[in-house]
């Protein structure tokens, strides 16, 4: 997703700057845990594939404006499950703020906007799993609910920034309700065909148990 130039702006844009702050502390705490759990060079390869994924997503993946927002196959919970929450969320950090450099400098005023957008959601859905995730499944091994729990989240929280930050930005006049409503309806799609597209994924990494013990991997994945 990507907010729609003009929905927060003025003096407004300044509480952008620091729910990404916050975001960004997340995403710190995130990295020194998985530093001293598997090293500062596993977490540099992790990140520099998760950056290149989510440009390649928000890039070359179909993508279109639908009310307040853009709607996006973000495959944050993909992420999160093969990579894990530290370089998944540098990834979203990075692959976006690429793609606002050299392909949409029109939405970097947004940035902060939708850097939060992004990440929150990620470190909810984090949690989630901590929670729902029995701590002996590798998640190879999750289920189809548990799958739709985390995408849920994830979706569910990126619907949940975009409808905050058009209400902020320009009330909730008709016209900007029936722009959000417009939007969540569109996301339903993602949030359905988002955990197929992971167990999916995961199904792949089963046979590929060579990779087991790499460190470009997260190691719940496998263990």
């Amino acid at each position: 997703m990507h907010i729609e130039p003009g929905v927060v702006d003025g003096a407004k844009i300044v509480l952008s700057y620091a729910t990404a702050l916050v975001a960004f502390g997340f995403s710190a705490k995130a990295s020194i845990d998985m530093i001293k759990k598997d090293g500062l060079l596993s977490l540099v390869g992790r990140s520099v594939l998760t950056t290149l994924f989510v440009f390649a997503f928000f890039e070359l993946l179909p993508h279109h404006a639908v009310g307040v927002s853009e709607v996006h196959l973000i495959l944050g919970s993909t992420l999160f499950l093969i990579f894990g929450p530290a370089a998944a969320s540098i990834g979203l950090i990075l692959g976006l703020l690429t793609q606002g450099v050299f392909f949409a400098q029109f939405d970097l005023p947004q940035y902060g906007m939708n850097v939060t957008t992004l990440l929150l959601p990620l470190f909810a859905m984090s949690a989630i799993a901590r929670r729902t995730i029995a701590d002996n499944t590798a998640y190879v091994d999750i289920s189809y609910k548990q799958a739709l729990q985390l995408s849920f989240t994830y979706q569910g929280g990126i619907v949940a920034w975009v409808a905050f930050w058009a209400f902020y930005g320009q009330g909730f006049g008709a016209e900007n309700l029936a722009s959000v409503a417009t939007f969540g309806i569109a996301y339903l799609s993602v949030v359905l065909l988002e955990p197929l597209l992971d167990l999916a994924v995961l199904a792949g990494a089963k046979s590929v148990q060579r990779f087991k013990n790499s460190s470009l991997f997260e190691t719940r994945l496998f263990n």
